[in-house]
């Protein structure tokens, strides 16, 4: 009887520990969770305008940034500025606001009148 309630106690205590452990962001601007971690190399917009103006592919890439302005009604839709030229767009409603952290992970990018439009997926806010 003993040994069931020590068992029982041990398995509740490793569920509960891992139904709260939280999303943990690093010194090294890492994402880290129980089952994954994702390196951000970008992780401010001035490193990712650098990049793109060396020609740099970032498709694919997961980014972060703090957004600077929202433009809900651009000619490309919803439109999160930051930087001197970045404009992430979307068809729906991101939901952030000037000053907020992002992280997202980069579907394309276009140039035009020398901005990047850049689509995107995954977004999550901090």
């Amino acid at each position: 009887m003993k040994l069931n309630k020590a068992l029982i106690s041990g398995v509740v205590a490793v569920s509960m520990f891992s139904a709260f452990t939280p999303l943990v962001l690093n010194q090294s601007s890492s994402v880290v969770s129980a089952a994954k971690k994702t390196k951000i190399k970008y992780n401010t917009a001035s490193k990712i305008e650098k990049a793109l103006n060396k020609g740099q592919d970032l498709s694919g890439k997961t980014v972060r940034f703090k957004v600077t302005k929202l433009v809900p009604n651009s000619a490309f839709g919803y439109n999160i500025e930051t930087g001197k030229h970045l404009n992430f767009v979307s068809t729906s409603h991101p939901r952030v606001k000037k000053g907020q952290t992002v992280t997202l992970k980069i579907k394309k990018i276009s140039s035009m009148f020398g901005s990047y439009v850049i689509t995107y997926t995954n977004l999550h806010k901090k």
